[in-house]
């Protein structure tokens, strides 16, 4: 699978740690950045991020900022995301079984490393349940029209 991985300087030293779990978990990655600390804007990354997944250049996406909200609300933004901010592995699993979520928000400031590794590892393993929530999402979906 590929991913999509974008993020402002909160978020920058829990994506470089997030790579190494994709590397890991055998997963390809695309970074849109950003690619340092320094004090960025996160929608001119996380917008590029959230259209190749909108766009099938990558299958999911993983936005990092210090709190998840941010890059959460950008991504939502572009039509065809459905972007869950997630602050455990629950969510995350969840997030993929019911609403079929193609992009993931973490906020580095209240996930840690091992949380975040078991939430990416979830997100990218679980499928979408289909069934009555396939209507639901379809439901949300329309409402970009």
């Amino acid at each position: 699978m590929k991913i999509a991985l974008a993020c402002d300087h909160g978020g920058y030293e829990l994506k470089q740690y997030v790579i190494e779990v994709l590397k890991k978990l055998g997963h390809s990655y695309e970074d849109f950045g950003c690619y340092s600390a320094e004090s960025c804007d996160y929608p001119d990354f996380t917008a590029p991020a959230a259209r190749a997944v909108a766009e099938g250049n990558c299958d999911r996406g993983i936005l990092i900022c210090t709190t998840g909200i941010g890059v959460s609300i950008t991504a939502n933004k572009i039509r065809g995301i459905r972007c869950a901010h997630c602050g455990d592995a629950l969510q995350a699993e969840l997030t993929r079984r019911h609403n079929n979520a193609n992009m993931l928000a973490m906020g580095a400031g209240f996930t840690g490393k091992n949380m975040a590794e078991r939430m990416v590892e979830v997100f990218l393993s679980t499928e979408f349940e289909g069934g009555r929530h396939t209507r639901r999402v379809d439901k949300v979906m329309a409402l970009e029209d």
